[in-house]
This record gives structure tokens, C-alpha cells and sequence, in this order.
């Protein structure tokens, strides 16, 4: 079955075309057929497309909303420019799942869409302001472009964190503002935590009973979870991802005072401190230089740049802080995975994150920890290190693909 996976931002539409089947859902040979995103959406659009095998595909081009863009990216697809020799019209594409980033407590797993579940995804806004109206976008090109015919899933970020309990999920603030608005911690990321730890039970031939391990990804976006028996009973972002650890341009983890005093020195409105905090802070507010970890690396390399480098070992401490505190809670784990951007390319990151805990039984092996870098995955530790550490390219667009189909034939879920 062909799966169109969307992925829809405020301005932006990511997009893949996966061909998987239930019988190949345990042996990694799905195919990729094409991928791309378009940018500016509304106004002067950014166009990136690219047929597996094939020269990328570039271009501008005014697009005025998610419609319009979504129907740039389906005429393309079934265009002889496109090169895709198994997607000759749009009957060839069987399903669509699209992410979504928040699904509340109502929505636990993947499902597929009807009226009643664009309820759902609606009540759910006031949770994610930024992401759900833009997920609905997507939801709603689909539907008029493909038309009733062609089912359609919606996979939640928040769904592999369900499993949390209470003593996970809940913050220390009176209990009725939870059961009156449902202020709680939902977690994120979950589809990347969930595809990892699924591909550290092929690798290692674990069952998901059997799977006791802490998952890392990071990227512009950060988060820890802690996975026990295969199901996640902690993670590092909380109601919003704002929570846990440093990020990009993110601050995690923080006084809740500092708002206040913020809007009074600075006379800020809380939407000014919101978006300090959520677009001004983390690795860009610290070194006031960037929030690409690349980039503040070659600073720190080639010019010794002192708030370079105070960034990074001030993410670095953050994760280490959270693994400690996962492992406590677990009481030992068998593994730790990296993923995410910096968590699959970045072996100094890695190094430097695992350093110092080898009282803990965390060892890596230099040489094959820089040998990981790219898009590989393997194992990282040294031969004597108690707990293991690897390296998984997370793959959200395969999950998403997978469960589309899973939910489309009703088939059980395997991982």
C-alpha cells in the first residue's frame, strides 16, 4: 500500500511517500518513493522536492494556503517531472496519515479520521495553539483534494506517552486545575521515542515486555524518555514542549517566578516572555550566536568562544541531570539510545553527555562512537559497559506510514 505521510507546520508542508505492507512490517523493507517540503506557505513558497534516485527538484512559486500547496505536491507526484514510475495518478496513493501533534487524553492511539475525530483534534487546540489548527489544515487539503474515497489516519505525538502514570504526569498544582482543564504533562516526540525503541528490539531481538531503556532525542527540539516493559512512563516535555531539557531556542526547564519577574522588570506582556522563552531562549540565548549545535561546536573548536562553549555543557549538564534521574526511576535500564539530529550525528555530543557516568556502568567506545555518524545506527558502548548505548536514526515517517496502514486493515499493533 502506498502511504501519503503528511507533516503540516503554520507555514510549511512536509510530505513522503512510503509503500509498506503488513506482511513487510517486521522486515525494514518498506520503500521510499519521495519526499520534500514547501516553506513560506502564504505567501512566496519555497518548493524542495526530490523522487527517491532522482536530482532534487527546486523552486518558488506563490502559494496562498495548505490546499494549494498540497495540490503543488500531488501534481508533481503524478507528473512525468516527478520520475516516480509506481505513482502514476492519484489512485495510486491508497492512504494518507498525517501527524498531529496533540491528542489530549482522548486520543491514545492512532486512528482513522472521520468526523468525529476532527472533534477531537479541535478540542485539543487550546493545548497546542501552534500545531493543531496547522495539523487541521492539513487533515482538510487531503480531504478535498483526495475526496471521501481515500482513508486517512491521524498519529499523535503525545499517544506513546499515554501510558504515563499519574505520578509521572501530574504537576504539584492544585488537582481541580487538572480535572477542570486537564493541565497535566503529556510529553512529545512520541512517534521518534516509539520508532527507536522499536528498531532497539530488532537489533537486539528484545520483546517489548522485555524493554527497559531510556531513549534520547536530540535536535532543535529535545526530549528523554523512559521506557519501561516497552511502554513510556516518563518523558522531559511536559504540557508544551517548552519543558526539560535546553534546546534550540527553547529554555527548558525553569522557575516559574521568572515569568513574573520578567513582566516586571521588563514590562513584558506574557506573550512577549512566552515567545523569549520559546524562540529566544536555549542554545541561541545562551550563546546569543546560534541554535545550530554544528555551528557552536566549530566555534568552540576554531575560536575557543567562551558563551560557545557555556552553551553546549550547559545542554549537555541538562541531559545528563534527566538520565540520572530516569535510571533512578527505572532503577537501571539495559540501554540508552541517541536519535535526533544532534543525537545521530554529533559523537562529541554523545561523548560529552556520557562522560562521568561511568559509576553508573555507562561506557562508550571513542572509536566506534565517531564511526556513527550520517544515518548509521550499531552500538556505541565498550565492551564492559553495563548499560548499553546506540545510536538509532529515528524514521517518524515510517511510523506514521506503518500505522496508517495498521489502522486503515484494523490490524493489531506490533510495535
Amino acid at each position: 500500500m502506498n502511504i501519503l505521510v503528511l507533516n503540516c507546520g503554520s507555514s510549511s508542508l512536509k510530505f513522503q511517500i512510503i509503500e509498506t505492507d503488513l506482511n513487510l512490517i517486521d522486515q525494514n523493507a518498506d520503500k521510499q518513493y519521495a519526499k520534500g517540503v514547501i516553506e513560506r506557505i502564504g505567501s512566496e513558497s519555497l518548493i524542495a522536492l526530490q523522487a527517491t534516485g532522482k536530482h532534487p527538484f527546486k523552486h518558488a512559486a506563490p502559494l496562498r494556503d495548505h490546499r494549494a500547496a498540497l495540490d503543488y505536491i500531488l501534481r508533481w507526484i503524478v507528473s512525468s517531472e516527478s520520475g516516480i514510475d509506481a505513482i502514476r495518478s492519484l489512485g495510486d496513493i491508497h492512504a494518507v496519515g498525517h501527524r498531529v501533534v496533540h491528542g489530549a487524553e482522548k486520543f491514545t492511539r492512532s486512528v482513522v479520521i472521520d468526523d468525529e475525530v476532527i472533534d477531537g483534534i479541535e478540542d485539543c487546540i487550546d493545548l497546542a495553539p501552534l500545531h493543531n489548527p496547522a495539523n487541521l489544515k492539513g487533515i482538510y487539503a487531503a480531504r478535498e483534494l483526495f475526496g471521501p474515497g481515500i482513508p486517512q489516519a491521524a498519529v499523535f505525538d503525545t499517544s506513546f506517552h499515554s501510558t504515563m502514570p499519574e505520578t509521572s504526569y501530574l504537576y504539584a498544582i492544585p488537582y481541580q486545575l487538572y480535572r477542570r482543564h486537564k493541565i497535566r504533562r503529556y510529553g512529545f516526540h512520541g512517534t521518534s521515542h516509539r520508532y527507536v525503541a522499536y528498531r532497539y528490539r530488532q537489533l537486539t531481538g528484545k520483546q517489548r515486555e522485555e524493554t527497559n531503556i531510556l531513549t534520547v532525542h536530540l535536535g532543535n527540539g529535545c526530549s528523554v524518555c523512559a521506557v519501561r516493559n516497552g511502554n513510556s512512563v516518563d518523558t522531559s516535555m511536559g504540557l508544551t514542549p517548552l519543558e526539560g531539557l535546553v534546546m534550540g531556542t527553547r529554555s527548558g526547564d525553569l522557575d516559574p517566578s521568572i515569568l513574573e519577574y520578567l513582566m516586571h522588570k521588563e514590562g513584558m506582556s506574557i506573550t512577549e516572555v512566552d515567545a523569549v522563552l520559546n524562540k529566544q531562549s536555549g542554545l541561541l540565548g545562551l550563546s546569543g550566536l546560534t541554535n545550530d549545535m554544528r555551528d557552536l561546536l566549530d566555534e568552540e573548536r576554531e575560536h575557543q568562544d567562551r558563551r560557545a562553549r557555556l552553551a553546549i555543557e550547559v545542554f549537555c549538564l541538562r541531559v545528563k541531570k534527566y538520565l540520572g534521574a530516569y535510571l533512578a526511576e527505572l532503577g537501571g535500564a539495559d540501554a540508552i539510545v541517541f536519535t535526533g539530529g544532534i543525537g545521530e550525528n554529533s559523537s562529541l555530543i554523545r561523548k560529552r553527555v556520557t562522560e562521568g557516568l561511568e559509576f553508573l556502568g555507562i561506557e562508550i567506545d571513542e572509536k566506534q562512537n565517531n564511526a556513527m555518524t550520517g544515518g548509521t545506527e550499531g552500538e556505541i558502548s565498550s565492551k564492559g559497559s553495563r548499560i548499553r548505548v546506540f545510536v538509532i536514526p529515528t524514521n517518524e515517517e515510517l511510523l506514521i506510514a506503518r500505522d496508517t496502514l495498521r489502522c486503515v486493515k484494523n490490524a493489531p499493533r506490533r510495535w
